[in-house]
């Protein structure tokens, strides 16, 4: 069984949350659901859409015909009805010339409730939970559980006044274990919070602005404190002060505020305090096409700060992995004292994924703090790995944080042998991260085949729906992109007969990558830079086209 079904209206009307409300319902019956979500950067108005699938089978992505169009609105029947399957049908809208399956009086039913317009959509609920024979009762008990506050009863009524106006035309098993469905942005914040996070800092950015609601929405139960400041330059320091006083810290933001927060960076890369970054990005140059999706910062992350110093870029391909590479990035940067970035983009960070069980990582919650220093502490003490023990200020002997070059007490230098040391004392810790991610599996590989795709981040999803209807063919992520996993890359490429590289960019960075640390060029790339994510349509139709 597999459903497709878009929701839209306008902005305000509730499109957003009532796919992930039938997702919720479609994942508590046992079913594999997938949303993706698309609106403009208005505030108000505009045409916003959800488009859900639904299977009895694993499902990474979503696709552009639909079974079911629920319209808030006559502007989604307009804009979507000609992608339509043929036997599907249209749920709502205003004109009775579409093709309709129902005759609800919407606007007679809402004036008995005196109701807002807005419980419009519960009553489509209703009808809509009818059609596919799903039982009232297990409907209301979820609605009781997703939606609180004092409309509840009115949403409960508005769903059963729908739910009995409709006929049963499908019957929908109920298929028993029960699935998570999250966002990539709620996996963001599980994972911060299975590490122990103490304080997150933000400004907020759309499409990273949900993690800053979501862990505010924690404080209280967690004992977190999140703070919204005035800029990302007033973010990334107060982080790096908060680190150095002992603080498990994060901050996050998308592209234009990642590139005020690069000069602290480099501050990060010089005084080795631990901290990691969320970069969600979205479309660019610039302002770009702001609530839309692109993988366009890669090399960005990779590179930024002034100087020279090592860095973690970790890249989550769904919701699940958010969790895992999110208590990663926390281990390595603690571990390490070095800066870990996790990159995602609106995609991934916006969209809500199911799966079966929710995994922790071993790494949870691990301490690299000294508990009684020396009284003659080095801050910066040359060691085998490159990694100094680290005290807290308060604890006795002097800490300290420098932007400046420095010895291993933290003293200013500025003597051509310690700028060396302390150069090669950094970047020892690099041999021992790859050792470390080497166990991390810093690639997967999926699916069997002589020919190869190469991608990573949210492209993951629309790469798995493909595979199957693609022949000899496995698909390589790559999730770890500093530090680089270089062999098991070149081993994958040096065995195939035909290496695909697919990235949501104009011009294929994480290709430019794989050229720059193994010397491979890959000529052949699927690209997708029109701020829209990748379905498998797209793949498997430029794939067999390239025969």
């Amino acid at each position: 069984m597999e459903k497709t079904i878009l929701i839209g209206g306008r902005a305000g009307q509730g499109t957003a949350v009532t796919s992930h409300f039938i997702g919720k319902v479609f994942c508590a019956l046992g079913y594999y659901v997938f949303n993706y979500r698309d609106y403009p950067s208005l505030i108000r108005g505009g045409h916003n859409f959800n488009v859900l699938r639904i299977s009895d089978k694993p499902v990474y992505s979503h696709r552009d015909r639909y079974d079911i169009i629920m319209a808030f609105d006559q502007k989604t029947v307009n804009l979507h009805q000609k992608s339509l399957k043929k036997q599907g049908f249209i749920l709502g809208g205003t004109d009775l010339k579409a093709k309709r399956l129902h005759s609800i009086a919407i606007e007679t039913i809402l004036k008995e409730l005196k109701a807002p317009q807005i419980i419009e959509n519960d009553i489509l609920i209703g009808w809509f939970f009818k059609y596919f024979g799903v039982d009232k009762k297990f409907l209301l008990k979820e609605a009781g559980e997703v939606f609180k506050g004092k409309k509840i009863g009115l949403i409960k009524k508005a769903i059963q006044i729908g739910y009995d106006l409709s006929e049963k035309k499908e019957r929908l098993k109920n298929r028993g274990k029960k699935k998570y469905f999250i966002s990539g942005s709620q996996g963001i914040g599980v994972g911060a919070l299975n590490s122990g996070i103490d304080i997150y800092i933000a400004y907020p950015m759309t499409p990273a602005t949900p993690v800053l609601h979501f862990l505010a929405g924690k404080q209280l139960k967690d004992n977190i404190l999140v703070l919204q400041l005035e800029n990302e330059i007033s973010v990334i320091n107060s982080a790096l002060g908060a680190s150095f006083a002992g603080a498990k810290t994060m901050v996050g933001t998308s592209g234009g505020g990642f590139a005020l927060m690069t000069e602290a960076m480099s501050l990060a890369g010089i005084s080795e305090l631990p901290l990691v970054v969320y970069l969600a990005q979205r479309t660019g140059p610039a302002t770009g096409v702001p609530t839309y999706t692109a993988q366009s910062d890669l090399k960005f992350a990779v590179n930024a700060g002034h100087g020279e110093f090592p860095r973690i870029v970790v890249a989550p391909g769904d919701s699940q992995e958010a969790i895992l590479r999110t208590q990663e990035a926390f281990y390595l940067s603690s571990k390490y004292r070095t800066l870990s970035i996790i990159i995602s983009d609106k995609h991934g960070a916006e969209s809500d994924y199911s799966f079966n069980e929710l995994k922790a990582s071993p790494l949870t919650n691990q301490k690299f703090i000294l508990k009684n220093p020396p009284k003659n502490y080095k801050s910066y003490k040359i060691t085998k790995n490159g990694v100094s023990p680290r005290a807290l200020p308060g604890q006795g002997p002097v800490v300290r944080a420098t932007s400046y070059e420095h010895n291993e007490y933290g003293n200013t230098i500025e003597d051509a042998k310690w700028t060396i040391k302390m150069n090669d004392k950094r970047f020892k810790k690099v041999r021992y991260l790859e050792k470390e991610i080497s166990k991390l599996n810093p690639v997967s590989i999926y699916g069997k085949g002589k020919n190869l795709i190469i991608g990573w981040g949210s492209t993951k999803g629309a790469i798995l729906d493909s595979l199957p209807e693609l022949k000899d063919f496995r698909f390589l992520q790559v999730s770890y992109i500093s530090p680089f996993p270089k062999k098991v890359i070149e081993n994958e490429i040096k065995k195939s007969k035909r290496v695909i590289l697919v990235e949501n960019n104009a011009t294929g960075l994480l290709g430019d990558i794989i050229a720059e640390q193994i010397g491979y060029i890959i000529k052949d790339k699927i690209l997708k830079y029109d701020a829209r994510p990748f379905i498998p349509d797209n793949i498997i139709s430029k794939i067999k086209r390239k025969k």
